[in-house]
């Protein structure tokens, strides 16, 4: 379990979304004063694959959605306050039955 950040102070954000999967998830970027990067978006009901090339940490911030990693043998299930890791370059498959799921994306490598 982590504790999901509900603000972040002098950031800088890029005010274009990132558009994915005809709008069905979409996020912006955040950088941070550190330089770190990270992404805070929401993904609608359906399912969808991404790619990674970094390692990554996604942090649920509200809903809830089922993750399969590339290479995994069973899905796993993530609501709020919960997190999950992405290996670098490699994959998962999120999927989101009702609602929204809304995360926080950050980029570790």
């Amino acid at each position: 379990m982590s504790t999901v950040p509900s603000l972040f102070a002098g950031v800088t954000v890029h005010t274009k979304a990132n558009v994915y999967f005809d709008g069905n998830v979409v996020s912006y970027t955040v950088l941070l004063p550190d330089k770190s990067k990270k992404t805070i978006g929401l993904v609608r009901p359906g399912s969808y694959h991404f790619k990674t090339g970094v390692a990554e940490r996604m942090e649920i911030v509200a809903g809830e959605c089922t993750v399969t990693l590339d290479g995994a043998k069973s899905a796993q299930k993530y609501a709020a306050g919960t997190y999950f890791d992405v290996p670098a370059n490699s994959g998962f498959t999120i999927a989101v039955s009702a609602g929204f799921c809304e995360y926080i994306c950050s980029f570790l490598g």
